[in-house]
């Protein structure tokens, strides 16, 4: 009887031990919680150019899955088994990606999704000094969209601090950047360690007196659809207010949703099922949805990327507004190497 006391004596202890720690975690996470407000300004410049009214733009896409979800990587929080990637693994991804940019750093606005910035699943890499640091780009702004002191889960290997968000590099001076917060909140304490995300917007001044207003997006991922619903409705009344002003709109990036009237031509892949599609009906018929039906942008990562088994989709991809005219779009097929994101190019010309 007396060890059955001692050994329930230690569980209670290891529980109570549990327990505390949880606490003191939670109410750190809730001091140093990271709360934008709803508009962020990221930057502002005076006597910038002007973009001709009949503009021939390109553009390019990309989550990076902060260099951290290879090939080979599955991940917990997507019904895996793992968290980190290897160092040496993680250094190889970014290695790729940068050779990637560098080869299209002809393109006039980059969008990048999961860049990192001395986060510890990614060995506190700060990858948008990488990127940037090619000085080929007349703007680069970031907007944080993930920062926690310590994230808990899995509780056998957590995940630690991050630091994360979105990138917009540009060949054009922009006149103003602004960080717009999504609504939308899982409720305490999980809200504590997921995303805060948002949208970033970039104003470039054209000739005829209106504005290219071009947005960087990464909608929710994880919720069943409320959040996601809650985000498109606060988008939309956005797009639509800019182009009652007359201005360009140029929306891209992961939008964790398949486009609308999606029939995805993969003739070996399988479609995910599991991704919400946006309504048909979410814009007036005369703006345009503009993705690559062909080639998958993102894998399940479930698993380690089978080109024969594993479940691939589209959730990267551009809107336009009807003053747009899409030229060509590309989803580069890059085997998931380096990202579980495939890049997607896109060339437009303004109206």
């Amino acid at each position: 009887m007396k060890i059955l006391a001692k050994i329930l004596k230690a569980i209670v202890i290891a529980v109570l031990a549990v327990v505390a720690i949880l606490a003191v975690i939670i109410v750190y996470a809730e001091i140093t919680d990271y709360r934008p407000r709803e508009k962020t300004p990221v930057e502002a410049n005076e006597n910038v150019g002007q973009l001709g009214d009949s503009a021939t733009l390109t553009l390019l896409t990309w989550n990076l899955g902060y260099a951290g979800l290879d090939s080979k990587m599955d991940f917990f929080y997507d019904g895996g088994k793992k968290v980190f990637t290897p160092k040496l693994q993680c250094l190889k991804n970014l290695a790729g990606i940068m050779e990637f940019l560098k080869k299209n750093d002809s393109i006039d606005f980059i969008l990048l999704q999961e860049v990192d910035r001395k986060s510890r699943r990614s060995y506190k890499l700060d990858e948008y000094a990488t990127i940037t640091a090619h000085e080929k780009y007349a703007s680069s702004t970031f907007a944080t969209n993930y920062k926690v002191f310590f994230v808990p889960v899995p509780f056998s290997s957590p995940m630690g601090s991050v630091n994360s968000g979105i990138a917009t590099l540009s060949r054009y001076l922009p006149s103003s950047v602004v960080r717009y917060s999504f609504p939308g909140e899982y409720g305490f304490p999980k809200q504590l360690f997921m995303l805060d995300r948002c949208f970033m917007v970039s104003r470039y001044p054209v000739r005829n007196g209106k504005e290219l207003v071009l947005i960087n997006t990464h909608n929710e991922a994880f919720d069943p659809g409320q959040i996601r619903k809650a985000q498109m409705e606060y988008l939309k009344k956005f797009l639509l207010a800019e182009y009652e002003k007359g201005n360009y709109i140029i929306a891209g990036g992961d939008w964790n949703q398949c486009p609308p009237l999606f029939t995805p031509e993969f003739a070996k892949y399988q479609v995910n099922t599991t991704q919400m599609v946006i309504p048909a009906d979410y814009l007036p018929p005369d703006w345009h949805w503009l993705f690559d039906n062909k080639t998958p942008s993102n894998r399940s990562v479930i698993a380690a990327y089978d080109p024969a088994t594993t479940t691939t989709t589209v959730i990267d991809f551009f809107l336009l507004s009807p003053n747009i005219r899409s030229i060509s779009v590309n989803c580069v097929d890059l085997g998931f190497a380096n990202t579980d994101h495939n890049p997607v190019r896109v060339s437009v010309r303004l109206k």
